[in-house]
């Protein structure tokens, strides 16, 4: 294992591409956003203002709250919303209302982030794009064509992954960075009193001046930190050490003095108030900008993208969403993976939100309810963390959290005011998102409880076995199920269909634990019952990926004899009608059968090979009353 100082500066380097980039291209279109909300004219007092407001947004939200904070709260190395609510879930116990408020919350928090994951490729792309403008306003017609074409490019080498080119992304946002902090730097020389900007006291006193509409601006404001939930989100990639040293030493100064250059650009060319961030540079440099910050876009919207593919992994091993097709990109890095169906999705929403919306100034009144809900919601999480995990004595949270609550209930309320003009589409989508999880998650537990009422107990069922009967047949016969007692129903059905049993059984529960890894020695438990009749119970964490082949091998090594070739892995499948009377409402019976319908196969999701699966089928009529319908057997995979 290397050195953790040897490393520190690679891996600072590493998260440049990864962690800020949405953060890292926010000066694109902040500023200017902030001055059309009131059509406001870049005069000193409010340019210092605005630039008070955008600073200590910065140093607040993202260098207080997150980078010193939150990312104390790791779980066993891991951050981001749902590991935060396994954490909180846990450091509270197991009272059933507070942890259903706690799991809700979380579910609502990891919903709004795919609001924010919509909007940030398109938002990003289109602004790089305008630039073009700044060149030529006869390239106005090129930029939408232009900006599809990049997020349509950007989705379609998803599949092919981003191993390949991911070691360049840390680099060319180092040059990225270094571009912001040099062109703000030039003409903050040449107007140095808007280094006024960074004394609080104007943001108070613009706040104070333009009172109600002071507030609205603060919807435009919050631009600035959008990105900021990467930090915490991807601890686990990189640890929280190398996040903070390039947040605090590199990332922060550059664009703090980005947004501070701006605002000298415009005290001195108040004319450039159009697309202030590519007015920075001479003319001869705009379309090389325009192709690099397209360059750094893209590497924003990638780490948003791989964002949401990690996101929904561990959302659908939680159990709030269906089984995905899921495909490891990559030998080396556990976390490259594409996922076709999610993949697709985004794509045909963010070429949607380009076309509805045509211009970054109109998308920024969309962005920023989904970022800061989820930010609230974070903050929420964070006092039960603070007061159950860490210990923190009441008024210590209260004060913090409280404190961030209101700061977050601001920025929410500002964008709400915005909701008309673009505010309600992240919000519409992560309303959507989180009925689809909430949806699933009650369907499955209905579900359990109609197929699984009263389990047979193994002693029971081993004493129904004679030398003579069932037929025991040579083989192993490995049966998937939810439960971790019992003998499941497909076993039941397959001896009631053929008439025979394995010579050896193995009862496998695949158990995904509200925390990102289990350690190797603590994977896999035997019971042995007898008779040929074993079960096996293997842990995984929100972060693995199961492989039953790759259990039953590690068994085998400690002296349990597995035969690969000879094995038969049965598995169920439902079939839902939904009723009148279900235990969810009509419509959301109706949206969980369509779920169930498109799962991903468990022959795939468990790395089966697919010519040795049998496949066992349930039809369940989701109502209050016993399942009805009935079993099929059939060969498949």
């Amino acid at each position: 294992m290397h050195d953790q100082k040897e490393t520190l500066p690679l891996l600072a380097m590493t998260a440049l591409g990864v962690v800020f980039g949405d953060i890292g291209t926010s000066p694109l279109y902040t500023l200017s956003a902030c001055l059309s909300v009131m059509s406001l004219q870049p005069d000193a007092a409010n340019l210092q203002g605005i630039l008070s407001l955008i600073f200590w947004t910065l140093v607040l939200v993202v260098a207080v709250k997150y980078a010193w904070v939150i990312m104390r709260a790791s779980n066993h190395g891991e951050g981001g919303i749902m590991a935060l609510t396994a954490l909180a879930s846990h450091a509270t116990g197991h009272s059933g209302r507070l942890r259903w408020w706690i799991l809700s919350i979380g579910l609502l928090g990891a919903a709004l982030f795919y609001g924010d994951g919509v909007i940030t490729p398109a938002i990003s792309v289109l602004s790089a794009m305008e630039g073009m403008e700044v060149a030529s306003p006869a390239w106005k017609p090129l930029v939408i064509p232009l900006a599809l074409g990049i997020i349509i490019g950007l989705f379609l080498v998803q599949r092919r992954g981003t191993a390949a080119i991911g070691h360049l992304f840390g680099p060319s946002m180092l040059v990225w960075f270094l571009l912001l902090f040099g062109s703000g730097l030039t003409w903050i020389a040449a107007d140095p009193q808007i280094l006024l900007a960074l004394n609080p006291w104007f943001a108070l006193h613009f706040i104070g001046m333009h009172g109600f509409g002071g507030l609205a601006i603060l919807g435009a404001v919050v631009l600035a930190v959008t990105g900021a939930e990467a930090l915490y989100a991807d601890m686990g990639h990189f640890g929280a050490r190398p996040i903070r040293m390039a947040w605090y030493f590199l990332v922060l100064p550059a664009l703090t003095v980005n947004y501070l250059g701006q605002g000298a650009l415009l005290e001195i060319h108040p004319s450039a108030i159009q697309n202030p961030f590519f007015r920075l540079f001479p003319a001869w440099a705009t379309l090389p900008m325009v192709v690099i910050s397209g360059i750094a876009t893209v590497i924003a919207s990638q780490a948003v993208i791989s964002g949401a593919y990690s996101a929904t992994r561990q959302a659908l091993l939680l159990g709030y969403l269906p089984r995905l097709t899921i495909i490891h990109t990559s030998a080396a890095e556990r976390g490259q993976i594409y996922l076709p169906g999610l993949n697709g999705l985004l794509m045909v929403a963010v070429i949607a939100v380009i076309l509805w919306f045509r211009s970054s100034d109109a998308l920024s009144f969309a962005y920023g309810t989904a970022v800061t809900g989820t930010m609230m919601l974070t903050t929420v999480l964070v006092f039960f963390v603070a007061r159950h995990s860490w210990k923190w004595p009441l008024w210590k949270a209260g004060l913090f959290c409280g404190f961030f609550i209101l700061l977050d209930g601001i920025f929410f309320g500002a964008n709400l005011m915005k909701f008309m003009e673009g505010g309600w589409f992240p919000l519409v989508v992560g309303l959507l998102v989180f009925t689809v999880m909430s949806t699933w998650r009650r369907g499955r537990e209905i579900l359990a409880r109609k197929l699984y009422p009263e389990a047979i107990p193994v002693e029971a069922f081993l004493a129904g076995i004679t030398p003579t009967e069932p037929i025991r047949v040579s083989g192993t016969a490995v049966y998937l199920t939810v439960r971790d007692q019992g003998i499941p129903h497909t076993l039941l059905h397959n001896l009631k269909h053929n008439k025979v049993l394995h010579e050896r059984v193995i009862i496998l529960t695949i158990k995904f634990e509200e925390e990102p890894r289990i350690l190797p020695a603590d994977r896999v438990t035997v019971r042995d019952y007898g008779q040929g009749i074993y079960r096996l119970t293997a842990r995984y964490g929100f972060m693995e990926q199961p492989d039953i082949p790759e259990i039953l091998q590690s068994v085998g090594s400690s002296g349990f004899y597995w035969s690969p070739s000879d094995t038969t892995y049965f598995v169920s499948r439902q079939r839902v009608i939904p009723a009148a009377n279900a235990s969810l409402a009509l419509w959301r019976a109706r949206l969980f059968a369509v779920m169930l319908r498109f799962s991903a196969n468990a022959t795939d999701f468990f790395r089966l090979p697919p010519n040795q699966v049998m496949e066992l089928g349930d039809v369940v009529e989701l109502s209050r009353e016993a399942v009805s319908g009935a079993s099929s057997l059939g060969k498949g995979g």
